[in-house]
């Protein structure tokens, strides 16, 4: 099944694909890679989703976060590619997760991203990946997620 199909199979809505806030491109493509800037937890009603996961943020909450930024992420693929089944395997991911001093669990909110690219890539949405606390994100966005991905022409 077509990634496209995936999206419509699972009743997926992506938000209006985000537009830059500064001084770059949402994403850019060398070869049959394309490189994706950093994306935010942004909602299809234009609102982001902020706080810290660990104080204000449950791990939950959290991965739902990550999720709500892999449906940004799609959004700007569709639009920079004409369509989702262009893509061939999601390469490598960095997702950042604005996250309390003690809290441990990044991996599992970074989850939240990558099962999304699973249910809609299949076994080719699966990536190396880092899973990183960080002091506060832009705008206190409660996650960030940078990825590169593999396309055909």
């Amino acid at each position: 099944m077509s990634a496209e199909a995936r999206v419509q199979q699972l009743g997926l809505i992506l938000p209006p694909a985000p537009k830059p806030v500064a001084t770059y491109v949402p994403c850019v493509q060398v070869g049959s890679l394309v490189y994706v800037s950093g994306h935010g937890p942004l909602r299809p009603d234009k609102t982001l989703i902020t706080g810290r996961v660990g104080s204000d943020l449950t791990e939950a909450q959290g991965k739902e976060a990550a999720r709500v930024v892999g449906l940004a992420m799609l959004a700007t693929l569709r639009n920079s590619l004409g369509s989702l089944d262009r893509v061939t395997r999601l390469i490598k991911v960095l997702g950042m997760v604005n996250s309390a001093p003690d809290f441990l669990n990044h991996p599992q909110v970074i989850n939240g991203f990558s099962d999304l690219m699973v249910e809609v890539f299949g076994d080719a949405g699966k990536g190396a990946r880092s899973a990183v606390g960080m002091g506060p994100l832009p705008g206190n966005i409660a996650v960030e997620v940078e990825a590169i991905f593999e396309v055909r022409d």
